[in-house]
């Protein structure tokens, strides 16, 4: 597990880091400075409110109470999202486009992905990456793949007018650093999926983010596109954190736009993977993306939280020969950015971490008898 400086960004505490802390009296919004942490939940009682303020950065710095430092509080840090929707988008990178095709084709059986990917290379003979999203040149594209009897959902979402927006869990679902992340048992072909998540408000302004790993099932998904909500939404899917950067003088959109977000894996069978994803190609703007998200047709009072998607897809074999990389139980999962510091998860089954049994009504209930509603 990251050591708890690790888990700060490159630039420790110089921007606004916002969280939120299993305290006795309840989970705690908290914001994380140079001389400690201070729950502030007295003056914005969840992160969407605080997101939706006028002014969240003036909002954050509100005086609050101390309650230590970070070391005194990483065991209890929770997923630094509460009310919000949990949003993903699918096939936003070249990569992973290809990968989701490689899935489809290979109807969820790993031994057969190196043949698909190589049978696909011909077929579509040109660099999608290059390729921009309901563009002349994409609708051209599709035409020659129908003709050929190659298309695909997952070519209609990565090279078509409208982007893949599906929803990654309920509000309250995600994980923070340091929890158990699951995957199912059922499931022979698992990957992590570290991407950068964008804090969204009600009014869709993004007004921070935070890293995410969107567990993906690939063999469940890849027998059926219809079955993208059992490979992707199941108890401690979803992990979120370790903070909430928000928009300041030192982390802007631009920041975001230019992300790299590095991913290691390190298993119980000594394995180790590495890799990385690098935001300034994906496919869609993050604004796009936000746009096709939520707006006139799409309405969150509660604001957003965004996965942006990966362009990281292992394919190195776990096994000498193996067919492809997967999950094991007790792999540690670390996914780092320079300006949003680490989030780090140690996989399980999810019949087996810690039940999810704190929803939104126990929260309000929770908050009301602290006296922080208003």
């Amino acid at each position: 597990m990251a050591s708890t400086h690790d888990i700060l960004p490159d630039d420790g505490t110089a921007g606004t880091l916002v969280g939120r802390v299993r305290r006795a009296a309840g989970p705690s919004v908290v914001c994380v400075r140079a001389d400690g942490v201070f729950d502030i939940t007295h003056a914005v009682p969840t992160t969407a409110d605080l997101c939706n303020a006028d002014d969240p950065v003036s909002m954050a710095r509100s005086k609050g109470e101390r309650i230590g430092v970070l070391e005194d509080v990483v065991a209890d840090l929770l997923a630094p999202i509460d009310l919000q929707a949990i949003k993903a988008a699918g096939v936003t990178f070249a990569v992973s486009l290809v990968e989701r095709l490689i899935e489809e084709h290979a109807k969820g059986d790993p031994a057969r992905a190196g043949q698909v990917r190589r049978e696909l290379n011909t077929i579509v003979g040109t660099d999608v990456g290059a390729i921009k999203p309901g563009s002349a040149e994409a609708e051209a594209l599709k035409k020659t793949l129908l003709a050929r009897g190659a298309w695909s959902p997952y070519l209609e979402v990565g090279i078509g007018p409208y982007a893949e927006i599906f929803t990654k869990a309920p509000p309250m679902a995600a994980v923070g650093h340091g929890a158990e992340i699951g995957i199912r048992s059922d499931s022979d072909w698992s990957n992590p999926e570290p991407e950068v998540t964008l804090i969204v408000n009600a009014k869709g302004t993004i007004v921070g983010a935070t890293l995410g790993n969107d567990v993906n099932l690939r063999d469940i998904e890849g027998r059926s596109a219809l079955l993208l909500g059992q490979a992707k939404d199941n108890n401690a899917s979803c992990a979120i954190g370790p903070f909430i950067r928000l928009f300041d003088a030192t982390f802007t959109l631009d920041d975001v736009r230019r992300a790299k977000v590095e991913l290691e894996v390190s298993g119980p069978d000594q394995f180790r993977l590495r890799g990385q994803s690098d935001l300034s190609k994906i496919s869609r703007d993050p604004t796009e993306l936000v746009a096709h998200a939520m707006g006139r047709t799409h309405n969150y009072p509660d604001g957003m939280a965004l996965m942006t998607g990966t362009l990281f897809a292992p394919t190195e074999p776990r096994t000498p020969g193996g067919p492809g990389f997967t999950h094991m139980v007790g792999d540690l999962v670390s996914i780092r950015s320079p300006k949003l510091g680490t989030l780090s998860n140690r996989v399980n089954h999810c019949d087996k971490v810690p039940p999810w049994t704190f929803g939104v009504s126990a929260l309000m209930r929770n908050l009301a008898k602290r006296g922080v509603l208003r």
